[in-house]
């Protein structure tokens, strides 16, 4: 999908932001550019340095004249726009266009194109009103004006978000490696786990305190697999193993309190 969004600049003075609007896109996986009447030198010593080794992109990219030589082969066209126009035209937010896109790019065959006009005085209407859309990149009404490869630093990050969603939605569920105790293997352990209590001294039946309906409650929310129930039921034989082992004149805690421990 990202490999046919297309990013056009129009009209750029500066070969810096030339630079900086490539390392902007390899950010985010895209690589195709245009460039439509640049007003500089597209490859300097400047653009080199602010592509910060994504100048590939800059070398690969397309120069042409006009707006309608740069996305002849689009299908949806979106204009980058930060004024408001007297005549009404589509317009969306970074986020909606991100998440258009899935489905404008389910033809193979679409490619979509983001233009971005003069760092000066951006698109022109005749410019404007030959896109499909309007995007504005709502910034804060004080100081909106934004560097033009940080324009297209937003606009690449959303198209990357979508791209991701479209990732996860595609692949399969993960499958269950490992099989879940059964409810019969998850009643033997709540047993031995009680047995155990009581051997040691932590629990007492006879002031259960809902000692065990705790423990059940976490247990189950866990959800544990066979192979993770059988590591518990393991600790549990070490350690009456280790208790018949040592002294019988161990203290005995209360455990109604919920205590780590016995006798805190």
């Amino acid at each position: 999908m990202l490999e046919r969004i297309r990013i056009v600049l129009i009209g750029t003075s500066h070969p810096g932001n030339i630079g900086g609007t490539a390392r902007a896109m390899h950010n985010m996986g895209l690589g195709d550019l245009a460039l439509v009447a640049p007003r500089c030198e597209p490859l300097t010593a400047d653009t080199v340095s602010r592509a910060s080794g994504a100048d590939h992109i800059v070398h690969a990219a397309r120069t042409v004249e006009s707006l309608e030589q740069a996305v002849s082969d689009c299908t949806l066209v979106v204009g980058a726009s930060a004024r408001s126009r007297t005549l009404p035209w589509p317009m969306t937010t970074p986020r909606a266009l991100g998440e258009r896109l899935p489905a404008e790019l389910a033809d193979p065959a679409a490619r979509v194109a983001l233009v971005f006009g003069r760092e000066d005085s951006g698109l022109t209407n005749a410019e404007l009103q030959r896109c499909h859309a309007h995007v504005h990149i709502p910034t804060n009404p004080d100081f909106s004006s934004l560097n033009l490869a940080a324009a297209v630093q937003v606009l690449a990050y959303e198209c990357r978000q979508a791209w991701l969603g479209q990732q996860e939605a595609s692949e399969p569920a993960e499958a269950v490696t490992a099989p879940l105790a059964s409810h019969e293997e998850l009643e033997r352990y709540f047993a031995h786990l009680e047995r155990t209590l009581i051997g040691i001294g932590f629990h007492d039946p006879a002031m259960p305190r809902q000692l065990m309906a705790r423990l059940r409650r976490f247990t189950l929310r866990a959800r544990p697999e066979r192979m993770e129930l059988n590591i518990l039921r393991g600790i549990l034989t070490a350690t009456e193993q280790q208790a018949e082992r040592s002294p019988s004149d161990a203290s005995t805690g209360d455990d109604a309190s919920g205590d780590v421990s016995p006798g805190q």
